[in-house]
């Protein structure tokens, strides 16, 4: 992808799901976190988007699917996955255009909105911290270097030029791995057994169609996204301040 187009990655899949299935439904934990691993994977919106369009059309071929809306982008994974390969075999062998520097990027967003994002998950880690004081104090103490490391950011906000956005992003996505090893490392065997079980029930219906890998990254993802909900932490990448 293009730096930084995924900042709206997640908002253009949604409303672009929506409009095929012609009804708004509540995202799902698990369709947000398949969005993620297409994110991470380095998909390009346009490839997902496609997916999403050749998925419907194969849905709607097959006799099973007679009159049963397709609900899931878990129905979509193979659909992108082959979009995007066929994208970058199409690109093979293409340079960049030599004869026209590429224009440098608008910032997708104000530093007020950066500054915002940043300052109010250093108040939630700080709050998160505080209530876990007396029952784990060594996750409040790796809550409270992650909100001393948030706060250290925000100088960032004020510096003169335009702002290293993917700088930025790394060292948020950094932050955000060392506090998911830390609160996966934490939380109790029913907690992230609870979470298998969600994942695997959810997954059921459309588990043949994916990989061993993408079931490895879809779980991995879908167990970040809720032992961050368990412990009410708010998720740092850039990729959610939308």
């Amino acid at each position: 992808m293009g730096s930084f187009n995924y900042f709206n990655y997640f908002t253009e899949i949604e409303e672009h799901f929506w409009r095929k299935r012609g009804a708004h439904l509540l995202v799902s934990p698990l369709d947000w976190a398949i969005v993620e691993t297409w994110q991470k994977a380095g998909i390009p919106l346009d490839a997902v988007l496609r997916g999403i369009d050749q998925a419907f059309e194969s849905h709607q071929r097959s006799r099973r699917a007679a009159g049963r809306p397709l609900k899931s982008l878990a129905y979509c994974v193979d659909a992108v996955l082959d979009a995007a390969t066929e994208q970058k075999e199409a690109h093979v062998g293409e340079g960049p255009d030599a004869k026209r520097p590429a224009a440098p990027a608008a910032e997708p967003f104000s530093r007020d909105e950066l500054r915002a994002f940043v300052s109010k998950n250093a108040q939630k880690v700080a709050k998160a911290a505080e209530k876990l004081e007396k029952s784990a104090p060594h996750l409040a103490c790796s809550l409270g270097q992650a909100r001393a490391s948030l706060a250290e950011m925000l100088p960032l906000f004020e510096s003169p030029g335009q702002l290293d956005l993917e700088d930025l992003e790394r060292r948020l996505t950094v932050l955000e791995q060392k506090l998911t090893a830390t609160l996966t490392a934490s939380a109790d065997e029913e907690t992230l057994l609870t979470v298998r079980r969600e994942l695997d029930r959810q997954l059921q219906p459309y588990r043949r169609r994916m990989s061993t890998e993408q079931l490895a990254q879809l779980e991995r993802q879908y167990t970040q996204k809720r032992v961050f909900e368990h412990f009410e932490l708010p998720r740092l990448s850039l990729f959610y301040l939308t």
